[in-house]
């Protein structure tokens, strides 16, 4: 009933337009409901009426369903099918509509690990689906940008991956990324000292806090730890002992298609990105490939929350798709 409500409040979409002096392509929505471990999981297929070869899977991130915040989710979907690309979205399992308990624990990693189950079955129906599918690209935000890094290398119809605002987070990394980027915000912010004149801040709490992100940025460690699953292709054992940011970067330099980043101005876990990544000698030189496309959207939130920033990562996501 979801998936067909869901379909309906978008048929308008499912129809011939003019956008921009150029003819969009027509497309259908169908829901397909296919299985991982034992358990249901729902899609959406958008799937224009002469589809490319080339197709998208849009992996949620964090504890989000297929829409995605702001209805992210459909109106990229929407932009690819109008240009041709077949798009899968779909909820992993303890999800949105789909069955299975949530899989969490403190362990990053393996949450992460675990997601890539469900990547690999949702590409196999997705392939099922759209007999002229040859190659897909994985689209993640936050998280589900992380488990794309862990997964693509594993599977040959990985030609592409899409990151947006990638997860590296440790406990140290958070803490210099608060010290680096949200302090430093806070204290050039008008209403930060009009609430301290106005006595509104709790400065007790505000000191405390600010000391123990000083502690942790000195002596926090990562809070990943050890994880055994595997799919397509084992993880090697080096992998599983790594950091998630360390785990992120082999995981892209054993992938060899092409890689597009987004990147918010305004999001401390795009932030946090920036500075882990700047500071490793590896993720410098994994950035600097040809095949990384990189882009920055400078006021942008973490989901995009305008009009403007949505439609610029779905025109910057079709082109690049398309680009090769």
């Amino acid at each position: 009933m979801a998936a067909a409500n869901e379909i309906a409040a978008d048929v308008a979409n499912s129809s011939w337009k003019r956008r921009g002096g150029k003819v969009a392509m027509n497309y259908i929505q169908q829901p397909l409901i296919f299985e991982c471990n034992n358990e249901s999981l729902l899609a959406i297929i958008s799937r224009p009426e002469q589809p490319r070869s080339r197709g998208v899977v849009i992996v949620v991130g964090g504890p989000q369903y297929r829409v995605g915040s702001h209805r992210q989710f459909v109106l990229l979907a929407n932009h690819l099918a109008q240009r041709g690309t077949p798009v899968m979205r779909f909820d992993y399992r303890g999800l949105g509509d789909s069955t299975g308990q949530l899989w969490s624990s403190s362990d990053p990693v393996g949450e992460l690990e675990e997601l890539t189950h469900d990547i690999g079955v949702a590409i196999d129906a997705f392939f099922k689906s759209v007999e002229e599918l040859h190659d897909v690209v994985i689209w993640g935000l936050c998280g589900a940008a992380s488990a794309a890094l862990f997964y693509a290398y594993r599977d040959p119809r990985v030609s592409g991956i899409a990151l947006l605002n990638p997860w590296v987070r440790t406990v140290k990394s958070e803490a210099k990324a608060y010290l680096r980027h949200y302090y430093t915000q806070r204290l050039i912010s008008p209403a930060f000292w009009r609430k301290l004149l106005r006595g509104q801040l709790n400065l007790w709490r505000s000191a405390k806090s600010f000391d123990g992100n000083i502690r942790r940025a000195i002596s926090g460690g990562s809070i990943a730890r050890r994880s055994n699953s595997t799919i397509i292709q084992p993880a090697h054992d080096a992998a599983v002992a790594q950091s998630l940011p360390e785990r992120m970067a082999d995981g892209l330099a054993r992938f060899h298609g092409r890689v597009l980043l987004i990147l918010s101005g305004n999001d401390l876990t795009a932030n946090e990105f920036s500075d882990v990544s700047g500071a490793s000698k590896q993720w410098r030189q994994l950035l600097a490939s040809p095949r990384v496309t990189r882009y920055v959207l400078p006021d942008a939130t973490h989901t995009f929350s305008r009009h403007d920033w949505r439609h610029q990562v779905a025109a910057w996501t079709a082109n690049w798709v398309q680009s090769w």
